[in-house]
């Protein structure tokens, strides 16, 4: 049975991959330029360990389908590698089996294309069940339509970067296995999602669900870890797992935490995996029960990396990823973090119109802003109550008057009879005077 993340050879000391990066430049194709999707990759390849020896485009009208670039640049690319040293040749787009066959037949040397890398990065950061199913579930999606066109190449061994785990050791681990394996995952994985589900259903429906999303290193998981130590915690204590890190992907299997905003209200906050240019399919189809989170949020807040040359294009490149996961219509706000890195006299209005403030992570300016904005895009949950307020407490009826929305009310010799429609915000200050005929549904007790 084929296991694609456990065992094989990491990247250790000594042992590092030296890579030449290619990308080919086809006017009008992408987002973002070759140059600077070449910029990122490097920082790809250096995440997963390896050391970056040159960067190389060629400018093409589209891709060849035999060497992705041209044959003659293939073969300069090879003495290229030769005179560097190097063992490895990462391309900047999806490469299909023969393409990758073709070119190391001619440079002599291992080729993988950005994908293969990306899948790479992940099995590295997978940490729990799910998250490593999801990542050999992606990896054997890529690998099961490359099977003919990478023929014998499938019997080496694997190890290094975009081959994590033992990988097919022969060749006769043929599509029908794959695809059993490939059911088996998918199988497991419905399990995990339904325990998932489960376990978001038992959270309170009225506590609001907040998730962070942006693009990879735009700061996610450093704005959160801001807010859960500046911020009141609820429930659990905020760990060293919490914090963020200067890395690509650094978040795969994220956690919830709780916090209470200054009007009392308590929230939830998530955090995602990072989005990027060019994000395999395989991923977003492997990782749906993870962006599943997303579609549950009352509220996104979309982290925008403000000192990054390409933040539109990064901006651009996180909502197509809401489109493709139907998460679009969510309410969000734009946070444009690292400001403490650019000196800006105006923050750019967000392409789609959401509400945007200046943040930086690293000093906290800005975080009152963002509570404040938060407590004003949340939509508020109410629920209409009946409560039976003694004279003695007349002092909260100004309190009443401020907080919600006055139905009816009627003096009793008991006491002042208010019917209302309360935020939940303000419930926990009234409960204890709520009429016999109330009926509360999905409010705490």
């Amino acid at each position: 049975m084929i296991n694609l993340l456990e065992g094989g050879d990491f990247i250790t000391e000594g042992k590092s991959e030296k890579a030449v990066l290619v990308g080919i430049e086809i006017p009008g194709n992408h987002l973002m330029n070759t140059e600077a999707s070449l910029e990122e990759l490097a920082e790809l390849a250096k995440t997963a360990g390896a050391d970056v020896l040159d960067k190389l485009i060629q400018k093409r009208t589209r891709p060849d389908s035999a060497y992705y670039m041209g044959k003659g640049f293939a073969e300069e690319l090879g003495l290229r590698v030769q005179g560097l040293k190097a063992n490895l040749i990462i391309v900047d787009e999806e490469l299909s089996g023969t393409q990758i066959r073709n070119l190391e037949e001619t440079t002599g040397v291992r080729v993988i294309d950005r994908t293969t890398l990306i899948l790479d990065i992940f099995a590295q950061r997978a940490k729990s069940r799910e998250g490593k199913l999801q990542v050999e579930l992606a990896q054997l999606n890529y690998r099961l339509p490359r099977l003919t066109g990478l023929g014998l190449q499938l019997s080496r061994l694997a190890g290094g970067i975009g081959t994590r785990g033992p990988g097919e050791t022969k060749l006769e681990t043929d599509r029908r296995h794959l695809k059993n394996r490939i059911n088996d995952i998918k199988k497991q994985i419905a399990r995990v999602s339904q325990q998932r589900r489960i376990k978001s259903q038992s959270r309170n429906p009225n506590t609001p669900f907040i998730v962070l999303i942006g693009y990879t290193n735009a700061g996610k998981s450093s704005i959160r870890y801001r807010l859960l130590r500046e911020v009141p915690a609820v429930g659990q204590n905020i760990s060293n797992e919490d914090q963020g890190t200067d890395k690509l992907f650094a978040t795969l299997d994220p956690t919830i935490r709780g916090i209470r905003l200054n009007n009392g209200r308590e929230i939830l906050i998530g955090d995602t995996v990072g989005f990027i240019q060019k994000i395999p399919h395989q991923l977003v189809t492997a990782f749906k029960t993870t962006l599943d989170e997303v579609l549950d949020a009352d509220l996104l807040l979309h982290v925008v990396d403000i000192s990054n040359p390409f933040v539109k294009e990064q901006q651009e490149a996180v909502y197509k990823v809401l489109e493709e996961i139907g998460a679009v219509k969510i309410k969000r706000i734009t946070i444009y973090n690292k400001i403490d890195l650019v000196d800006l006299k105006v923050l750019p209005k967000p392409p789609d119109q959401s509400p945007y403030l200046a943040f930086s992570a690293k000093t906290g300016q800005g975080l009152n802003d963002l509570l404040d904005l938060i407590e004003k895009e949340l939509p508020e949950k109410k629920v209409i109550i009946k409560i039976l307020l003694p004279f003695s407490q007349g002092k909260i009826v100004s309190d009443i008057h401020n907080n919600c929305s006055i139905i009816e009310t009627r003096y009793t010799p008991e006491g002042i009879y208010f019917k209302l429609e309360v935020p939940f915000y303000f419930y926990p200050a009234i409960k204890k005077f709520l009429a016999k005929e109330s009926i509360i549904q999905n409010f705490p007790e």
